[in-house]
């Protein structure tokens, strides 16, 4: 069973940083493309980040400057690193895997809190 899991997330004030994490199975992390989602208290879950194994990351505007992805493959584990946040960056933040074969992120984890005080 394909698993990911996420952790870093926390309770922190306006203007602070942190880093979430995402491990999983490597028979998914190794050729895939991961990435990060978040979704708001009434809002629909919306794309944060993604980081193929070999190319350049990709932002929404909204975080770009503010958040990085990046990976590490040989612990299967993809970062992501939040910087300047801001009261509009809470929510949950979910972890997720691209699979080719259905192409589009088949595979999701549990979910991190982030919530971040005015």
């Amino acid at each position: 069973q394909a698993q990911l899991v996420e952790s870093g997330g926390g309770l922190v004030q306006a203007g602070g940083s942190l880093r979430l994490s995402c491990s999983t199975s490597g028979s998914i992390f190794s050729p895939n493309v991961m990435g990060w989602y978040r979704q708001a208290p009434g809002k629909q879950r919306e794309f944060v980040a993604s980081m193929p194994r070999g190319g350049n990351p990709v932002y929404v505007d909204s975080v770009k400057g503010r958040f990085t992805v990046s990976r590490d493959n040989a612990k299967n584990t993809v970062y992501l690193q939040m910087r300047s946040l801001k009261f509009e960056d809470t929510a949950v933040y979910y972890c997720a895997a691209w699979d080719p074969s259905e192409g589009g992120y088949a595979f999701w984890g549990q979910g991190t809190q982030v919530t971040v005080s005015s």
